[in-house]
């Protein structure tokens, strides 16, 4: 059974930690386009840590079971037009079990609850993220643009949006 937990009950570097793991293969492959993720990662960590009562709010870590197996995030500032999916991370031991899709189904809910009237996220056109565009797609997401961005300047960015 998954369990949803909020970020106050772990220490700072837990996100990192995740998604330095999650994201392994494409750090170790390729290396170059990649490597500036992590001071990214870094910086997302600290913020949310340092600001618990506002970002940290918008992030939840996932178990299995006691384990740690990833973690949700979402930006609902544009309330109530949008929210935005940010970092959804499942450990590589871990994925192939919908996993990834019951976070992008709890933060859905989230923006429900919240009055959210779309929801949108992107994702890159990398071969390494088309488990993600498959998964948005079975979540009822549309997409809506291609565009250029990214650490990697070889692949552009797939926006998908759903209604609420």
């Amino acid at each position: 059974m998954l369990t949803f937990m909020p970020i106050a009950q772990h220490q700072a570097g837990i996100i990192v930690s995740l998604l330095l793991e999650s994201y392994a293969e494409l750090l170790s492959t390729e290396r170059h386009y990649w490597k500036n993720e992590r001071e990214n990662w870094l910086q997302f960590d600290l913020e949310v840590f340092h600001n618990p009562d506002t970002v940290g709010q918008c992030v939840f870590l996932t178990s299995l079971k006691d384990e740690m197996i990833g973690f949700g995030s979402f930006d609902p500032r544009q309330c109530p037009e949008f929210g935005i999916i940010g970092h959804n991370c499942i450990l590589p031991r871990f994925r192939g079990h919908g996993y990834g899709k019951l976070q992008i189904l709890e933060i859905l809910s989230r923006f429900r609850l919240a009055g959210i009237k779309r929801a949108i996220v992107s994702t890159s056109e990398h071969p390494f993220f088309l488990p993600a565009q498959r998964m948005y797609l079975s979540c009822g997401f549309l997409e809506k643009k291609r565009y250029a961005g990214g650490p990697d300047p070889r692949y552009g960015v797939i926006e998908y949006e759903m209604a609420l």
